[in-house]
């Protein structure tokens, strides 16, 4: 019998400076085997035991509590059906500064007198010296700041990480990384360093560019932890005597972009010994230990290299390159040109019909000024002349599959370019195929488009906001899930959106984002949105579906609570004046901005702050209310179901006499409406077919087109599969023509559009061609094409129920679940379907032909079902 495998700590691999000291432990069971009867763990001397339980996923570890930065090596042992197995390889976790009080490294910051303006405000470089007197055994070091830090130890950028400490809510929550510096130090003379640019904190940022939004003040925090032979310890920190320059970073900005001039680098300013430049006495900054955090997801890395699918010169001394994709990143050149070039590289998602870049459909609009603002994404370099010099921005990103280049007096070549992309490294946990190519390509670019938009936070896209718009990720927390472990990455994002949820309850429409007291009135008064605002209840659902981690609803249900009564009490206590006079007017919620069914097809494509979506604020009210009450009842707190249950009758009889007409009709009569009344459950069970039968007729009115915006577009194909339409479902997901989620692709398209049809057919593009809301569709290919749904919360039992259709011979999907690797694989050859599945160990799986009567529950393993269609 094999040992256990795939061991993780909460949802990360071997973390290093995790901030919880009492971690939970998670592994796969042995291959072979059905079901756990017991396990034992062994931690660094501490032994569990043999402990009767199933359990196997998110297991607390109950040894002795590690102390800051004390190393936990473990490993487990299983017993099984099959019977002991062996020990699973050891693995560990490392907790990193726990307490305030471990700090005793200062803030500090560069006491720079110059007033640049935003966008044009330079990288500084930081440093102090020191001498170890002692060998080296083990040191960490431990850093964060206000702005974007790279971390340096004699001349050596001590890891690959990258935009760091990350995106916060920085009011209440600064990330902190550790590193292992080990093979970096030695005895004797030594230098710390960093380099540090206003990122997120002070740069400028979202849809009007706004600086400052988290202070006027970059500031660094380090702390390095040096351990000695014979227990001896050294500890150094930021401080009063650390220096500060500026070199080759001209200026930094996230949106804006970065400029480097080689000619002012620094050679070996973060190695012993002289380093030229003027330095300055740094000044110490406010303190802020106690906001200091770990963070529960995985770091941003450069996770993929690109080379250009075409370098081509547009007009002399202009070149436009290529990548074949769109990304969020960077560009890494080489062969710079003779000291003194100077590159200017502007980077888009769309070419003019003549060739160049354009970045027209990348300018944000100025609500104050009704003027566009300026796109960004632009970064120059003038090169020194030096033979293997090299300009890659660190302290910027883009989004963008063209660069325009211009300045170089040769050109180019392919060789000397290379797309870098950047985003958090999830680990992929799920992949579809299928037979018909196009969809396969739908589902890379819904896959890219994640990719693009996960930068420590959900986006909504990578170039124009880069802001966590709460409605995007709550359409698509689930495909997410399906495709990356998700868990860690979106606790992170939902401690910010918790953090900045208002005193009466709303949540921001975007978080992080500001305060409620740097919000202008219109800005104030736009927040609070349904459908927006219910992430906070829908988003932590999905992870509980997906994950089933207790730990998260729990931490996350105040806030939940708090938004829903922030809804009824707006039904309650702010109708709108011109109702009439109804049974339930108390639960329909009537009043306050909505974005509503925002960007259908045909409908409003700028905010309307006095249309009326009661149709759609009330439905959400009510599916929140009714999840809110399930999530008490899982909870304890059975006063709160009670409380939730009775405002989820409220608002469905309240949106039942609202919008249901006698005849069993809807009152709004568009297919997003009868989307949400059978996706959330709101028409009587008597009227369901008849919404059904309304929903498609509205699809064939349309052509066969959806008519849809971002909330009900999610829904819709299954929706309309679940009762009785499939092969309509088939249709729309097949259809090419626009609005379709084909046409993007027949168009091009390699990442999901903000608008149906971006792209004009005179080869004009509006908005965003990076937005991965409309994407969500691919959890349809998951969950009806292949057939995988979750049954119980992580996958412990789940069903494999295909759906065929639309003419494809083949399928399969594949998912690693907390439990191991499953798998739906079918075909069709004749008038026969064969289904290949297969099982992890520790689950159980209900499997359901179609069109079969019932199903059947089945043990882990791989089976093969024959059935007549």
């Amino acid at each position: 019998m094999t040992a256990p495998t795939h061991l993780r700590v909460e949802h990360l691999d071997e973390p290093l400076g995790i901030g919880t000291p009492r971690p939970r432990l998670s592994w796969w069971l042995p291959a072979g085997s059905s079901r756990q009867l017991a396990y034992r763990i062994q931690a660094d001397g501490w032994d569990s035991g043999a402990v009767g339980s199933a359990a196997s996923v998110l297991v607390p570890y109950e040894g002795p509590l590690p102390r800051s930065g004390q190393r936990v090596t473990w490993r487990v042992k299983v017993w099984t059906d099959t019977g002991e197995s062996g020990w699973s390889r050891p693995s560990w976790w490392e907790p990193g500064l726990l307490e305030p009080d471990d700090w005793t490294a200062a803030w500090i910051s560069p006491a720079d007198p110059r007033a640049a303006a935003p966008g044009e405000r330079p990288a500084y470089l930081l440093r102090t010296e020191f001498a170890l007197d002692k060998p080296v055994v083990r040191a960490r070091a431990h850093a964060t700041a206000r702005g974007l830090y790279e971390l340096h130890c004699n001349g050596s950028r001590v890891s690959d990480l990258e935009l760091l400490p990350g995106f916060t809510s920085y009011r209440t929550r600064l990330q902190v990384q550790t590193f292992d510096v080990t093979p970096l130090l030695r005895q004797g003379p030594g230098v710390l360093g960093a380099v540090l640019s206003d990122g997120w904190y002070r740069g400028r940022h979202g849809f009007l560019r706004l600086p400052d939004q988290w202070g006027e003040e970059v500031a660094l925090l380090v702390q390095l932890v040096v351990d000695h032979p014979g227990g001896s310890r050294t500890v150094i920190g930021t401080g009063p005597d650390w220096r500060w320059a500026t070199g080759a970073i001209v200026s930094a900005d996230l949106m804006d972009g970065q400029r480097v001039d080689l000619r002012e680098d620094l050679p070996g300013w973060s190695r012993p010994g002289p380093c030229g430049g003027v330095w300055s006495d740094v000044a110490l900054a406010e303190p802020e230990q106690a906001r200091l955090v770990a963070s529960p997801g995985p770091p941003v890395r450069a996770v993929e290299t690109l080379r250009p699918v075409a370098v081509t010169t547009v007009r002399p001394g202009v070149q436009v390159i290529d990548l074949g994709q769109n990304i969020n990143g960077r560009l890494r050149l080489t062969g710079l040109g003779p000291a003194g070039t100077t590159l200017t590289l502007t980077h888009g998602e769309a070419l003019t019909p003549d060739g160049d870049v354009t970045t027209e459909n990348l300018r944000a609009f100025d609500f104050a000024t009704r003027a566009p603002l300026p796109a960004g994404q632009t970064d120059r370099v003038t090169a020194a002349g030096l033979d293997g010099e090299t300009f890659e921005p660190r302290h910027t990103t883009h989004g963008f599959r063209y660069a325009r280049v211009e300045g170089h007096p040769d050109g180019l070549a392919p060789g000397d370019v290379a797309g870098v992309v950047v985003h958090t490294d999830l680990r992929r946990t799920g992949w579809f195929r299928c037979a018909d190519e196009r969809l396969n390509q739908l589902h890379e670019a819904a896959v890219w488009s994640f990719r693009g938009n996960a930068c420590d936070i959900p986006t909504d896209c990578p170039q124009r906001e880069r802001a966590g718009w709460t409605g995007d990720y709550q359409l698509f927390a689930p495909a997410a899930a399906f495709v990356f472990d998700v868990a860690g990455f979106t606790w992170k994002w939902l401690r910010d959106v918790a953090a900045e949820q208002w005193p009466d309850g709303r949540v921001p429409n975007y978080s992080p984002g500001q305060p409620p007291f740097l919000l202008s009135p219109a800005e104030a008064g736009m927040t609070g949105s349904a459908g927006w605002g219910d992430a906070m209840v829908n988003v932590p659902w999905e992870m509980w579906r997906a994950y089933g981690d207790r730990d998260l609803l729990a931490e996350f249900y105040p806030a939940m609570l708090r938004w829903v009564d922030f809804g009824a009490t707006r039904a309650r206590e702010h109708g709108h004046p011109g109702r009439a006079p109804g049974p339930h007017d108390r639960y329909l919620w009537d009043t306050g901005f909505h974005w509503g069914e925002w960007l259908q097809p045909d409908g409003p494509q700028h905010p309307e702050p006095d249309r009326d979506h009661s149709v759609v604020a009330t439905a959400y009210l009510h599916r929140s209310a009714r999840l809110v009450a399930g999530i008490a009842r899982l909870l304890g707190h059975q006063g709160d179901a009670a409380r939730m249950d009775e405002l989820a009758a409220g608002t469905l009889m309240a949106w039942r006499h609202a919008f249901v007409r006698p005849d069993g009709g809807l009152a709004v009569d568009d297919q997003a409406t009868h989307v949400r009344s059978l996706a959330f459950d709101l028409v009587p069970p008597a009227h369901r077919a008849l919404a059904a039968a309304r929903l498609a007729e509205l699809v064939r009115r349309a052509g066969t087109h959806l008519t849809t915006g971002f909330l009900a577009t999610p829904h819709l194909l299954p929706v309309l599969a679940d009762n009785g339409h499939l092969d309509v479902a088939y249709e729309l997901l097949l259809r090419d023509t626009a609005p379709s989620w084909l046409h993007m692709i027949e168009q091009g398209a390699t990442t999901i559009w903000e608008h149906w049809e971006a792209v004009g057919g005179d080869g004009t593009v509006r908005g965003s061609l990076n937005h991965y809301s409309k994407g969500a569709v691919i959890s349809f290919l998951h969950t009806h094409v292949a057939g995988i749904r979750p049954l119980e919360p992580g996958y412990r039992h789940f069903a494999v129920a295909p759906r065929p259709g639309g003419g494809l011979s083949w399928a399969e999907a594949e998912l690693h679940s907390p439990y191991g690797r499953i798998l739906s694989s079918w075909r069709v050859t004749g008038d026969e379907l064969e289904l290949r599945i297969e099982v992890p160990p520790g689950t159980t799986a209900d499997v359901r032909l179609p069109g079969a009567e019932g199903h059947a529950t089945t043990a882990p393993g791989t089976h093969t079902y024959r059935t007549r269609l």
